[in-house]
């Protein structure tokens, strides 16, 4: 009797990879963003019904945004300035300005399965806003105070696709998607 598909039980391997060209919907390589607690995706899609003869006739829907939430460990300066659009001094020093203009990215993940196996995930398109911050001054009791990001994620303009997800137990599955799934952004290119 197989595994069975098994549910997501976990979250690691966060990356992002910028996009390097808009015209051409082009990515560098992916880079590591270390110590993922939770990701939330929640895709914003609306709906309108026809009725006709005194009842529902049709339904029409529509993905509007997609809603991108990632808690960390931590957030270096280096990850964060590069994400934002933010700059980072000859002194080291990460500036924060009006005018950072955070660029497009695409956002990878992958969650472990209770059988063992994985879903992987690629958001194609979006673009991260600085975070809301609060601070605790420290009690009896620690407590962590970890960096949340929101962005705002939307299908590419070139075929209407926003995400890619695989689950490396699905049948058919060629070994070459799983084993290379961080190192590029997933492009739908057939592997022979």
């Amino acid at each position: 009797m197989g595994k069975g598909k098994g549910v997501r039980v976990g979250l690691d391997k966060l990356h992002y990879a910028l996009m390097t060209d808009e015209a051409t919907e082009t990515y560098a390589t992916p880079v590591p963003i270390p110590g993922a607690i939770t990701a939330t995706i929640s895709p914003e899609v609306n709906s309108e019904t026809l009725y006709a003869d005194d009842q529902a006739a049709e339904i029409a829907t529509s993905l509007g945004g997609v809603e991108v939430e990632i808690n960390v460990k931590d957030l270096p300066s280096d990850i964060q300035s590069v994400i934002l659009g933010s700059t980072i001094d000859e002194n080291g020093v990460m500036i924060d300005s009006k005018n950072d203009n955070p660029p497009y990215l695409a956002l990878g993940f992958r969650s472990r399965k209770s059988n063992g196996e994985y879903r992987y995930y690629w958001l194609f398109k979006g673009k991260f806003t600085p975070a809301e911050e609060e601070f605790n001054t420290k009690e009896d009791s620690p407590s962590f105070q970890t960096p949340t990001i929101t962005g705002s994620f939307l299908p590419r303009e070139s075929d209407g696709q926003w995400r890619a997800r695989v689950d490396s137990d699905d049948e058919g599955i060629k070994p070459a998607v799983i084993t290379d799934w961080f190192t590029k952004v997933y492009d739908g290119v057939p592997i022979v």
